[in-house]
């Protein structure tokens, strides 16, 4: 029995304006082959939570304010700072965890899942607030780049030469070589985006092996300054740390053919390379020694920096356990001879300074689109990054 239908005509092909043979002929062309718009998710907690949690939190903190927050603070107020931020992330996640498992999380990544649900109200404000971080993220991670490049890496690349400038001079000079590279750099990341960001997406687990490698050399480096710690002098006139530049030698005099000759580190501190000169008050009352800059861990220097040095901007960098005869009525010493503190350092700053460096813990949820399970994977892998980026951390 045939049925009669609504008396339309219908299409014997789901091709257009094809005959039967055509129609054939693309039917065996895409047998077999998925005729969806979009791919199915495949990433799953490892890949698609995990490693971009883990590489978005070991940032250019870690590695170029980390030790220095360390000997500023001392270990055990770095040890409360770095506890402090990671027990901040740990509970965030915690919140993120609870509302990914409370229901299906869709494409859309963080900002999606706060909107819907804390309301549009709630959400327009944190995502304004998101949107505001990872901006200011993106100028610090350039500005990072730039400062280990021109310092670290490459100096002669600068445009406006430091070498040479002090102070006020020399801060101006890498100022403008950063709005320099920053604005190149900017660029170039923003041809990128414009290009397509898959391309940075392959290259992912390539940068985190980088990083990864960069860790590991930090640890190596400590084994190896146990073992054989490098030479790396520093003079010290009392213990106020002189600057290098300021001295050939530390030593205020040496014995040459038997003969007794003043070194440039005499002739800083006084008016004439003569024995009989008049020389600064501080010179003549304290005497110069030559420590290692890197002792290594078996010297005790961490017992030594157990607690905070915090100093006012301009004030000496002074030796701990070394005796000075300073006398408070003297007149000031010029400050081009002295290692000066370039900033004045509390604890509330050193907790700003280090809170970026446990952010990130975003980047698996910013890809709910993209994974398999987005319940089961976000909660997971956030929390397993955050466990072992703050283990890193607080070893670190």
């Amino acid at each position: 029995m045939k049925n009669k239908g609504d008396g339309l005509p219908k299409e014997s092909s789901p091709f257009i304006n094809s005959s039967a043979a055509d129609s054939v002929d693309k039917s065996q062309q895409y047998d077999g082959k998925t005729m969806a718009l979009f791919e199915a998710p495949q990433l799953g907690t490892l890949i698609g939570v995990y490693l971009p949690c883990i590489q978005n939190i070991f940032g250019v903190i870690l590695f170029l304010r980390m030790t220095w927050m360390v000997g500023v603070g001392g270990v055990f107020g770095s040890f409360i700072i770095v506890f402090m931020c990671c027990s901040t992330t740990m509970l965030t996640a915690i919140s993120m965890s609870a509302i990914a498992t409370n229901g299906v999380v869709p494409a859309g990544g963080s900002y999606y899942m706060i909107s819907r649900s804390l309301g549009p109200e709630f959400g327009g404000a944190v995502g304004i607030c998101f949107y505001l971080g990872t901006t200011f993220a993106g100028a610090m991670y350039i500005l990072g780049c730039i400062e280990i490049l021109l310092i670290y890496i490459l100096p002669q690349a600068a445009i406006f030469k430091i070498e040479g400038l002090e102070g006020p001079e020399a801060e101006e000079a890498l100022l403008n070589n950063m709005r320099v590279y920053g604005t190149i750099v900017l660029s170039l990341m923003s041809l990128l985006v414009f290009v397509g960001v898959k391309y940075v997406n392959k290259l992912a687990l390539v940068f985190l092996a980088c990083v990864i490698l960069s860790i590991v050399a930090v640890y190596a480096g400590v084994i190896k300054t146990a073992i054989d710690p490098p030479v790396f002098p520093v003079c010290l006139l009392g213990n106020r740390t002189l600057m290098s530049k300021g001295y050939d030698i530390c030593a205020k005099v040496m014995d040459i053919d038997n003969e007794t000759v003043t070194t440039k580190l005499w002739r800083t501190f006084c008016d004439s390379d003569s024995l009989n000169a008049t020389c600064d008050e501080y010179f003549n009352n304290n005497n110069v020694t030559e420590i290692q800059g890197i002792p290594g861990v078996t010297s005790g220097i961490l017992a030594e920096n157990l607690f905070g040095n915090y100093l006012e901007k301009g004030m000496f960098l002074e030796k701990r356990g070394i005796a000075s005869k300073a006398d408070p009525d003297s007149p000031p010493p010029g400050s081009n001879r002295y290692v000066l503190a370039d900033i004045t350092s509390f604890f509330t700053l050193l907790v700003g300074i280090y809170f970026p460096s446990v952010t990130g813990i975003m980047a698996g949820s910013n890809r709910s689109g993209d994974l398999r399970d987005a319940q089961k994977s976000i909660p997971i892998g956030t929390i397993a990054a955050i466990t072992t980026t703050s283990i890193v951390c607080i070893l670190h």
